[in-house]
Protein backbone atom coordinates (compact mmCIF):
# COMPACT_ATOMS: atom_id res chain seq x y z
CA UNK A 1 0.00 0.00 0.00
CA UNK A 2 1.41 3.42 -1.31
CA UNK A 3 1.11 6.46 1.11
CA UNK A 4 -0.79 9.28 -0.07
CA UNK A 5 1.85 11.51 -0.27
CA UNK A 6 3.83 9.40 -3.08
CA UNK A 7 0.80 9.11 -5.24
CA UNK A 8 -0.50 12.06 -7.02
CA UNK A 9 -3.42 11.86 -9.08
CA UNK A 10 -3.95 14.37 -11.80
CA UNK A 11 -7.13 13.74 -13.51
CA UNK A 12 -10.02 11.80 -13.94
CA UNK A 13 -10.39 10.13 -17.41
CA UNK A 14 -14.63 10.99 -17.38
CA UNK A 15 -14.78 14.08 -15.40
CA UNK A 16 -17.98 15.95 -15.83
CA UNK A 17 -18.01 14.27 -19.18
CA UNK A 18 -14.56 15.28 -20.54
CA UNK A 19 -11.89 12.87 -21.40
CA UNK A 20 -8.45 13.23 -20.69
CA UNK A 21 -6.65 14.90 -23.16
CA UNK A 22 -2.97 14.43 -24.69
CA UNK A 23 -1.71 16.71 -27.06
CA UNK A 24 0.77 15.84 -30.15
CA UNK A 25 2.36 19.36 -31.66
CA UNK A 26 3.99 19.44 -34.77
CA UNK A 27 7.82 18.62 -34.29
CA UNK A 28 10.00 21.74 -34.43
CA UNK A 29 13.54 20.29 -34.71
CA UNK A 30 15.09 21.20 -38.28
CA UNK A 31 14.76 18.08 -40.47
CA UNK A 32 13.00 15.81 -37.93
CA UNK A 33 10.00 14.28 -39.63
CA UNK A 34 8.97 12.17 -36.48
CA UNK A 35 5.90 12.44 -35.01
CA UNK A 36 5.18 11.44 -31.36
CA UNK A 37 1.95 9.33 -31.69
CA UNK A 38 0.68 7.44 -34.81
CA UNK A 39 -2.81 6.75 -36.27
CA UNK A 40 -3.07 3.18 -34.59
CA UNK A 41 -1.50 4.62 -31.03
CA UNK A 42 -4.88 7.10 -31.39
CA UNK A 43 -7.23 4.56 -31.22
CA UNK A 44 -5.14 2.43 -28.49
CA UNK A 45 -5.79 5.68 -26.05
CA UNK A 46 -9.01 6.00 -27.03
CA UNK A 47 -9.95 2.74 -25.55
CA UNK A 48 -8.52 4.20 -22.62
CA UNK A 49 -10.64 6.81 -22.31
CA UNK A 50 -8.35 9.20 -23.71
CA UNK A 51 -8.86 11.90 -26.28
CA UNK A 52 -5.67 12.81 -28.64
CA UNK A 53 -5.65 16.31 -29.86
CA UNK A 54 -2.47 16.84 -32.79
CA UNK A 55 -1.72 20.48 -34.30
CA UNK A 56 -2.96 20.44 -38.33
CA UNK A 57 -0.18 18.54 -39.96
CA UNK A 58 1.40 16.44 -37.53
CA UNK A 59 2.40 13.15 -38.79
CA UNK A 60 2.21 14.88 -42.46
CA UNK A 61 6.34 14.43 -43.37
CA UNK A 62 6.10 11.13 -41.63
CA UNK A 63 3.50 9.63 -43.86
CA UNK A 64 0.61 9.92 -41.55
CA UNK A 65 -2.03 12.47 -43.04
CA UNK A 66 -4.78 14.22 -40.79
CA UNK A 67 -7.68 12.51 -42.28
CA UNK A 68 -5.72 9.41 -41.22
CA UNK A 69 -5.65 10.37 -37.39
CA UNK A 70 -9.22 11.47 -37.28
CA UNK A 71 -10.27 8.37 -38.63
CA UNK A 72 -8.72 6.38 -35.36
CA UNK A 73 -10.87 9.06 -33.06
CA UNK A 74 -7.93 11.91 -32.88
CA UNK A 75 -8.97 15.69 -33.29
CA UNK A 76 -7.31 18.65 -35.36
CA UNK A 77 -6.63 21.36 -33.79
CA UNK A 78 -4.72 24.62 -35.95
CA UNK A 79 -1.63 25.17 -34.34
CA UNK A 80 0.76 24.61 -31.24
CA UNK A 81 -0.69 26.89 -29.13
CA UNK A 82 -4.26 25.15 -28.99
CA UNK A 83 -2.14 21.84 -28.28
CA UNK A 84 -0.97 22.98 -25.05
CA UNK A 85 -4.04 25.11 -24.17
CA UNK A 86 -6.05 22.03 -24.40
CA UNK A 87 -4.09 19.33 -23.60
CA UNK A 88 -3.27 17.71 -20.30
CA UNK A 89 -0.47 15.71 -21.28
CA UNK A 90 2.17 17.09 -23.94
CA UNK A 91 3.60 13.82 -26.02
CA UNK A 92 7.14 14.98 -27.99
CA UNK A 93 9.58 13.84 -28.98
CA UNK A 94 12.17 16.16 -28.79
CA UNK A 95 12.13 19.31 -26.06
CA UNK A 96 14.22 21.08 -23.71
CA UNK A 97 18.10 20.55 -23.95
CA UNK A 98 17.21 18.31 -27.22
CA UNK A 99 15.74 21.02 -29.39
CA UNK A 100 17.19 24.24 -27.08
CA UNK A 101 16.12 26.80 -30.06
CA UNK A 102 13.01 26.35 -32.30
CA UNK A 103 11.63 24.28 -29.25
CA UNK A 104 12.14 27.46 -26.32
CA UNK A 105 8.51 28.39 -27.20
CA UNK A 106 7.38 25.20 -25.84
CA UNK A 107 8.35 25.90 -22.08
CA UNK A 108 6.17 29.00 -22.34
CA UNK A 109 3.43 26.98 -23.32
CA UNK A 110 3.65 24.83 -20.35
CA UNK A 111 1.59 25.22 -17.32
CA UNK A 112 1.33 24.03 -13.60
CA UNK A 113 0.23 20.74 -13.46
CA UNK A 114 0.37 20.04 -17.13
CA UNK A 115 2.47 16.98 -18.35
CA UNK A 116 5.49 16.56 -20.26
CA UNK A 117 7.22 13.70 -22.04
CA UNK A 118 9.85 13.67 -24.59
CA UNK A 119 13.78 13.32 -25.00
CA UNK A 120 15.18 16.03 -23.19
CA UNK A 121 19.22 15.84 -23.27
CA UNK A 122 18.47 16.19 -19.11
CA UNK A 123 22.67 15.42 -18.37
CA UNK A 124 23.79 17.51 -21.24
CA UNK A 125 21.45 20.33 -20.83
CA UNK A 126 20.70 20.90 -16.86
CA UNK A 127 19.88 24.27 -17.26
CA UNK A 128 17.37 23.52 -19.82
CA UNK A 129 16.00 21.50 -16.95
CA UNK A 130 15.71 24.05 -14.62
CA UNK A 131 13.29 26.40 -17.06
CA UNK A 132 11.48 23.11 -17.75
CA UNK A 133 11.11 22.74 -13.99
CA UNK A 134 10.03 26.47 -13.62
CA UNK A 135 7.01 25.60 -15.39
CA UNK A 136 5.72 23.39 -12.53
CA UNK A 137 4.58 20.94 -14.75
CA UNK A 138 5.58 17.30 -14.26
CA UNK A 139 8.51 16.59 -17.32
CA UNK A 140 9.41 13.16 -17.73
CA UNK A 141 12.90 12.66 -19.73
CA UNK A 142 12.82 9.67 -22.66
CA UNK A 143 16.50 9.37 -21.91
CA UNK A 144 16.12 8.39 -17.91
CA UNK A 145 13.70 5.66 -18.43
CA UNK A 146 15.11 2.84 -16.57
CA UNK A 147 16.97 -0.05 -18.47
CA UNK A 148 14.26 -2.94 -16.71
CA UNK A 149 12.34 -5.69 -18.16
CA UNK A 150 9.29 -3.85 -17.27
CA UNK A 151 10.17 -0.68 -18.65
CA UNK A 152 12.23 -2.44 -22.19
CA UNK A 153 8.50 -1.52 -24.54
CA UNK A 154 8.90 2.30 -23.37
CA UNK A 155 12.43 2.44 -23.77
CA UNK A 156 12.77 5.23 -26.92
CA UNK A 157 16.46 5.80 -26.34
CA UNK A 158 16.47 1.56 -27.85
CA UNK A 159 14.12 2.26 -30.33
CA UNK A 160 16.23 5.14 -32.12
CA UNK A 161 19.76 3.35 -31.32
CA UNK A 162 17.85 0.54 -33.64
CA UNK A 163 17.33 3.29 -36.48
CA UNK A 164 20.71 4.65 -36.07
CA UNK A 165 22.28 1.02 -36.27
CA UNK A 166 20.67 0.41 -39.22
CA UNK A 167 21.17 3.07 -41.34
CA UNK A 168 25.21 3.27 -40.04
CA UNK A 169 25.28 0.55 -42.51
CA UNK A 170 23.21 1.70 -45.53
CA UNK A 171 24.87 5.19 -45.50
CA UNK A 172 28.45 3.17 -45.34
CA UNK A 173 27.17 0.47 -48.08
CA UNK A 174 26.30 3.52 -50.02
CA UNK A 175 29.97 5.17 -49.90
CA UNK A 176 32.01 2.38 -49.95
CA UNK A 177 33.43 1.61 -53.62
CA UNK A 178 32.72 -2.04 -52.77
CA UNK A 179 30.69 -5.11 -52.61
CA UNK A 180 29.16 -5.29 -49.22
CA UNK A 181 28.90 -9.59 -50.25
CA UNK A 182 30.86 -11.73 -51.44
CA UNK A 183 30.72 -12.20 -55.21
CA UNK A 184 31.37 -15.40 -57.08
CA UNK A 185 30.89 -14.02 -60.86
CA UNK A 186 33.03 -14.73 -64.54
CA UNK A 187 35.44 -11.94 -64.20
CA UNK A 188 36.50 -13.39 -60.62
CA UNK A 189 35.56 -13.74 -57.15
CA UNK A 190 34.73 -10.56 -54.88
CA UNK A 191 36.21 -10.87 -51.38
CA UNK A 192 33.94 -9.72 -48.87
CA UNK A 193 33.91 -6.12 -47.35
CA UNK A 194 35.24 -6.04 -43.36
CA UNK A 195 33.63 -4.41 -41.12
CA UNK A 196 34.35 -3.28 -37.44
CA UNK A 197 31.47 -2.03 -34.98
CA UNK A 198 32.93 -0.66 -32.10
CA UNK A 199 30.41 -0.59 -28.99
CA UNK A 200 27.62 -3.23 -28.70
CA UNK A 201 24.86 -2.24 -27.48
CA UNK A 202 21.15 -1.34 -29.45
CA UNK A 203 23.17 0.15 -32.71
CA UNK A 204 25.88 -1.81 -32.75
CA UNK A 205 23.76 -5.07 -32.57
CA UNK A 206 21.77 -3.82 -35.13
CA UNK A 207 24.96 -2.68 -37.50
CA UNK A 208 26.03 -5.87 -37.08
CA UNK A 209 23.02 -7.78 -37.91
CA UNK A 210 22.29 -5.15 -40.72
CA UNK A 211 25.92 -5.71 -42.32
CA UNK A 212 26.13 -9.13 -41.71
CA UNK A 213 22.37 -9.25 -43.59
CA UNK A 214 24.32 -7.66 -46.51
CA UNK A 215 27.18 -10.12 -46.47
CA UNK A 216 29.98 -8.45 -44.84
CA UNK A 217 32.74 -10.38 -42.60
CA UNK A 218 31.89 -8.40 -39.37
CA UNK A 219 34.40 -8.22 -35.98
CA UNK A 220 32.84 -6.09 -32.85
CA UNK A 221 34.22 -4.80 -29.71
CA UNK A 222 32.88 -3.64 -26.90
CA UNK A 223 34.48 -2.49 -23.33
CA UNK A 224 31.90 -4.70 -21.72
CA UNK A 225 32.63 -8.71 -22.28
CA UNK A 226 28.99 -9.59 -20.93
CA UNK A 227 27.45 -8.85 -24.45
CA UNK A 228 30.34 -11.49 -26.10
CA UNK A 229 27.46 -13.53 -26.46
CA UNK A 230 25.61 -11.46 -28.30
CA UNK A 231 28.07 -10.38 -31.01
CA UNK A 232 28.54 -13.59 -31.70
CA UNK A 233 25.28 -14.96 -32.14
CA UNK A 234 24.59 -12.75 -34.63
CA UNK A 235 27.57 -14.13 -36.88
CA UNK A 236 30.02 -11.80 -35.84
CA UNK A 237 33.68 -12.30 -34.05
CA UNK A 238 34.31 -10.24 -30.62
CA UNK A 239 37.45 -8.90 -30.55
CA UNK A 240 38.65 -9.05 -27.10
CA UNK A 241 41.59 -6.81 -25.96
CA UNK A 242 44.11 -7.16 -22.77
CA UNK A 243 42.26 -4.71 -20.43
CA UNK A 244 41.18 -4.59 -17.35
CA UNK A 245 37.09 -4.63 -17.94
CA UNK A 246 35.69 -5.17 -14.53
CA UNK A 247 34.28 -1.86 -14.02
CA UNK A 248 33.35 -1.33 -17.31
CA UNK A 249 29.40 -1.13 -16.93
CA UNK A 250 26.71 0.68 -14.56
CA UNK A 251 23.92 -0.15 -13.04
CA UNK A 252 21.54 0.94 -15.49
CA UNK A 253 23.65 -1.57 -18.46
CA UNK A 254 25.70 1.41 -20.13
CA UNK A 255 29.47 1.61 -20.67
CA UNK A 256 31.28 3.86 -17.86
CA UNK A 257 33.88 6.49 -18.71
CA UNK A 258 37.08 5.22 -18.45
CA UNK A 259 40.89 6.82 -17.00
CA UNK A 260 42.67 8.35 -19.74
CA UNK A 261 45.73 5.71 -19.51
CA UNK A 262 42.51 2.87 -20.17
CA UNK A 263 41.59 4.82 -23.30
CA UNK A 264 45.08 5.04 -24.99
CA UNK A 265 45.64 1.55 -24.24
CA UNK A 266 42.43 0.91 -26.31
CA UNK A 267 43.30 2.60 -28.74
CA UNK A 268 46.63 1.24 -29.11
CA UNK A 269 45.35 -1.96 -29.22
CA UNK A 270 42.08 -1.52 -31.67
CA UNK A 271 44.70 0.34 -33.97
CA UNK A 272 45.64 -3.13 -36.35
CA UNK A 273 41.58 -3.98 -36.74
CA UNK A 274 40.60 -0.46 -38.04
CA UNK A 275 43.54 -0.35 -40.36
CA UNK A 276 41.89 -3.57 -41.60
CA UNK A 277 38.89 -3.14 -41.94
CA UNK A 278 37.21 -1.00 -45.14
CA UNK A 279 34.09 0.04 -42.88
CA UNK A 280 34.28 1.24 -39.18
CA UNK A 281 30.82 2.04 -37.35
CA UNK A 282 31.40 3.84 -34.04
CA UNK A 283 28.90 4.01 -31.32
CA UNK A 284 30.29 4.16 -28.22
CA UNK A 285 28.78 6.96 -26.10
CA UNK A 286 29.08 7.50 -22.03
CA UNK A 287 25.37 9.23 -20.79
CA UNK A 288 26.33 12.98 -19.33
CA UNK A 289 29.87 13.19 -21.03
CA UNK A 290 31.66 13.87 -23.87
CA UNK A 291 32.13 11.07 -26.06
CA UNK A 292 35.07 8.91 -25.96
CA UNK A 293 37.80 8.89 -28.81
CA UNK A 294 38.51 5.69 -29.98
CA UNK A 295 40.28 6.17 -33.77
CA UNK A 296 42.69 9.02 -33.63
CA UNK A 297 43.64 10.62 -36.32
CA UNK A 298 46.27 8.85 -37.66
CA UNK A 299 45.17 5.69 -37.57
CA UNK A 300 42.39 6.87 -39.86
CA UNK A 301 45.68 8.10 -41.84
CA UNK A 302 46.41 4.03 -41.98
CA UNK A 303 43.56 2.82 -43.74
CA UNK A 304 42.52 2.02 -47.08
CA UNK A 305 41.85 4.58 -49.41
CA UNK A 306 38.27 4.53 -49.93
CA UNK A 307 37.21 3.13 -46.26
CA UNK A 308 34.65 4.33 -44.36
CA UNK A 309 34.08 5.59 -41.12
CA UNK A 310 30.86 6.20 -40.01
CA UNK A 311 30.11 8.37 -36.71
CA UNK A 312 27.49 7.49 -34.65
CA UNK A 313 28.60 9.54 -31.47
CA UNK A 314 29.19 12.58 -34.11
CA UNK A 315 26.59 14.71 -31.56
CA UNK A 316 28.29 14.34 -28.59
CA UNK A 317 32.11 14.97 -30.10
CA UNK A 318 32.46 11.66 -32.05
CA UNK A 319 34.59 8.38 -31.35
CA UNK A 320 36.79 9.46 -34.64
CA UNK A 321 39.27 12.41 -33.88
CA UNK A 322 38.68 13.99 -36.85
CA UNK A 323 34.66 13.52 -37.22
CA UNK A 324 32.68 16.54 -37.94
CA UNK A 325 29.15 16.34 -36.79
CA UNK A 326 26.80 16.97 -39.77
CA UNK A 327 29.56 16.65 -42.10
CA UNK A 328 31.25 14.12 -44.67
CA UNK A 329 35.14 14.37 -43.88
CA UNK A 330 38.16 12.88 -46.23
CA UNK A 331 40.87 12.39 -44.79
CA UNK A 332 43.77 10.50 -46.88
CA UNK A 333 41.03 9.36 -49.07
CA UNK A 334 39.11 7.69 -45.95
CA UNK A 335 35.10 9.14 -45.47
CA UNK A 336 34.43 10.09 -42.29
CA UNK A 337 30.71 10.67 -41.74
CA UNK A 338 29.44 12.23 -38.78
CA UNK A 339 25.59 11.67 -39.17
CA UNK A 340 23.36 14.08 -36.94
CA UNK A 341 20.13 12.37 -35.65
CA UNK A 342 20.08 10.05 -37.86
CA UNK A 343 17.34 8.39 -35.34
CA UNK A 344 15.24 10.76 -37.81
CA UNK A 345 16.26 9.53 -41.32
CA UNK A 346 13.66 6.87 -41.50
CA UNK A 347 10.48 8.98 -39.90
CA UNK A 348 7.50 6.55 -40.83
CA UNK A 349 9.44 3.50 -39.11
CA UNK A 350 10.77 5.58 -36.52
CA UNK A 351 7.72 7.34 -35.76
CA UNK A 352 5.99 4.05 -35.27
CA UNK A 353 8.71 2.86 -32.43
CA UNK A 354 8.75 5.50 -30.76
CA UNK A 355 4.66 5.92 -30.44
CA UNK A 356 4.66 2.28 -29.08
CA UNK A 357 7.24 3.80 -26.41
CA UNK A 358 5.13 6.92 -25.58
CA UNK A 359 1.44 4.79 -25.74
CA UNK A 360 2.98 2.36 -23.36
CA UNK A 361 3.98 4.48 -20.48
CA UNK A 362 0.72 6.73 -20.84
CA UNK A 363 -0.61 3.06 -20.48
CA UNK A 364 1.55 2.56 -17.37
CA UNK A 365 0.48 6.48 -16.31
CA UNK A 366 -3.08 5.68 -16.10
CA UNK A 367 -4.45 4.05 -13.12
CA UNK A 368 -8.38 3.63 -11.77
CA UNK A 369 -9.43 6.04 -14.19
CA UNK A 370 -6.66 8.90 -13.86
CA UNK A 371 -3.28 9.60 -14.58
CA UNK A 372 -1.16 9.45 -11.09
CA UNK A 373 2.33 9.66 -10.35
CA UNK A 374 2.86 6.92 -8.08
CA UNK A 375 6.44 8.69 -7.23
CA UNK A 376 7.65 5.05 -5.65
CA UNK A 377 7.16 3.19 -8.98
CA UNK A 378 10.36 2.54 -10.25
CA UNK A 379 9.44 3.50 -13.82
CA UNK A 380 7.76 6.50 -13.01
CA UNK A 381 9.87 7.99 -10.25
CA UNK A 382 13.07 6.77 -12.56
CA UNK A 383 12.40 8.94 -15.72
CA UNK A 384 10.69 11.76 -13.90
CA UNK A 385 13.07 14.63 -14.15
CA UNK A 386 10.86 17.85 -12.60
CA UNK A 387 7.67 17.88 -10.64
CA UNK A 388 6.73 20.46 -8.28
CA UNK A 389 8.58 23.05 -9.18
CA UNK A 390 11.60 21.54 -9.08
CA UNK A 391 14.23 19.25 -10.51
CA UNK A 392 14.14 15.96 -8.73
CA UNK A 393 16.28 13.32 -10.82
CA UNK A 394 19.31 12.55 -8.80
CA UNK A 395 21.27 12.49 -11.73
CA UNK A 396 20.49 15.59 -13.37
CA UNK A 397 20.91 17.32 -9.62
CA UNK A 398 23.93 16.05 -9.24
CA UNK A 399 24.65 17.74 -12.80
CA UNK A 400 23.71 20.36 -11.86
CA UNK A 401 25.64 20.25 -8.48
CA UNK A 402 24.82 21.04 -5.38
CA UNK A 403 25.59 25.03 -5.28
CA UNK A 404 22.41 25.31 -7.80
CA UNK A 405 20.23 23.23 -6.09
CA UNK A 406 17.50 21.68 -7.70
CA UNK A 407 14.98 24.34 -7.26
CA UNK A 408 12.79 26.28 -9.64
CA UNK A 409 13.09 30.29 -10.13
Amino acid sequence: MHSRSSRVSFLSLELDGIAMKVGVPKETFPGDARVALIPQSVSALEKAGVEVILENGAGADAGFSDAAYQEKGGRIVPDCQTVFKEADFIALIRAGGANPEAGAAHVGMLREGQLLMAFLEPLAAPDAMQQLAATKASVFAMELMPRITRAQSMDALSSMATVSGYMAVVLAAERLPKFFPMFMTAAGTISPAKVFVLGAGVAGLQAISTARRLGAVVEAYDVRPAVKEQVESLGARFVELELETADSEDAGGYAKDQSEDFKRRQQELMADHIRASDVVITTALVPGAKAPVLVPGLVVEGMRPGSVIVDLAAEKGGNCEPTKAGEIVLQKGVSIIGPVNLGASLPTHASQMYSTNMTTFLQHLISDGAITLDLEDEITKGSLMAHGGKVVHPAVLETLGAGQGGGAA
